[in-house]
């Protein structure tokens, strides 16, 4: 086998993290959606002098960071080719799938005979079933709740059934199974949901708390990732954060659970320090979870501020033959109506010590092209969708 560009390629995702309205925004009902252009803007400005230095500012204009005359990374921009603006889409054409056929949704609550077939297989009541923030809708329905042990169902704009419960009320390991049963009623092509999301929580009514026993069940992706070709091919894929549950452990080695932002940065650094050869891949959830779908544009904006803070670190932890790619899944532009995700363009940033070039890159059509690129370097069989940008990154011989 002939020597690798990189033995380590570390990927995160910032989770909803757009940089202004893809050409099809307005399919979408997206015109003007812009997550980092109105961040920066209800910020009166943001401080992000680690992610401005790779180039962030260079993609699209963000008030409070200026473009770098000699950026230390590649920078550009990627549309999404799926027809879609979840997670799961994000995530499995990051990885080299193409989804035509988008999973469904449920702005109206799940159909009456799905809850019946719940209730029945789980030998509990549902209440609620309908589109909510899951911190309001447990504080709206947990009393109830916990005086009849009915579970709280509730979606939201993404293609998720979601069931919150108190751990007292019932054990965690029940709320795990009563998930199980959701999934394989949803798997059916009449629902086609892409992910169960089990939500406990914990406290009394007006102080309840999500708990960090959140468990995602999610759809087996349709094809083989990059992920799979790397772990067939004896390579490390380390999944950090919600990656394993998107790909529902498809081509993971191993999987390290997080608690939120930072403590995912903890868990990536610890990663990072270690030796492996292949690829660590995070999620950072909590701009999506936490701020773009509760509309709270200034959180967000502390949020990145908060994580720029971190970069040196994760700079200081890149060996010479790393690679890091950061980029997102969507957007989720938090000034924009309703709750929903946006059609936007991702950022995408690659910067690796050993380099000897940086620069802007052509804008990219489609997110594949960080897959292909990582199986171009790790010699593994490329997916039918994406290019690979390998050969545009100048490396040190």
């Amino acid at each position: 086998m002939k020597k690798l560009r990189y033995n380590r390629v570390h990927l995160i995702v910032l989770d909803s993290v757009g940089i202004g309205e893809a050409p099809d925004a307005e399919a979408f009902g997206d015109v003007g959606a812009n997550t980092l252009g109105h961040i920066g803007e209800e910020m009166d400005g943001l401080k992000m002098p680690n992610l401005e230095r790779l180039g962030l500012a260079n993609i699209a204009p963000v008030k409070g960071l200026v473009p770098q005359k000699d950026a230390l990374g590649y920078y550009t921009k990627m549309e999404e080719a799926s027809v879609g603006k979840d997670t799961m889409t994000g995530h499995w054409e990051i990885m080299g799938l193409r989804i035509d056929k988008p999973f469904k949704v449920y702005p109206n609550g799940f159909p009456p005979e799905l809850i019946e077939e719940l209730e029945l297989k789980t030998g509990r009541k549902v209440i609620g079933n309908k589109p909510a923030s899951g911190t309001e809708i447990i504080e709206e329905l947990g009393q109830e709740h916990m005086e009849t042990g009915a579970i709280i169902v509730y979606t939201s704009a993404d293609p998720v059934l979601q069931i919150a419960a108190h751990e007292e009320i019932i054990p965690i390991e029940e709320q795990y199974r009563i998930c199980e049963i959701a999934r394989e009623l949803t798997l059916r092509p009449e629902y086609l949901v892409g992910r169960i999301i089990a939500r406990p929580f914990v406290g009394e009514p007006g102080n309840f708390k999500r708990t960090t026993n959140r468990h995602d069940y999610a759809l087996k992706p349709f094809g083989k990732t990059v992920m799979n070709e790397l772990k067939d091919k004896g390579y490390d894929v380390i999944a950090i954060g919600k990656i394993a549950d998107i790909y529902n452990g498809e081509g993971v080695t191993e999987a390290i659970r997080t608690s939120g932002n930072m403590d995912g940065v903890d868990k990536l650094v610890d990663v990072m320090q270690k030796e492996f050869e292949g690829i660590s891949f995070i999620n950072l959830v909590d701009f999506d979870a936490l701020y773009g779908h509760r509309r709270d544009p200034i959180g967000y904006g502390k949020a990145l501020e908060e994580f720029d803070a971190r970069m040196p670190e994760i700079m200081a932890a890149l060996q010479p033959d790393d690679l890091l790619i950061i980029t997102a899944d969507h957007g989720n532009d938090p000034v924009h109506e309703g709750t929903d995700h946006t059609r936007e363009y991702v950022p995408l940033l690659v910067y690796s010590p050993g380099n000897k070039g940086a620069g802007e890159l052509p804008i990219r059509k489609t997110f594949s092209d960080v897959g292909a690129t990582i199986a171009e370097n790790f010699q593994v069989d490329k997916p039918e969708y994406g290019e690979s940008f390998l050969s545009l990154l100048n490396r040190e011989d």
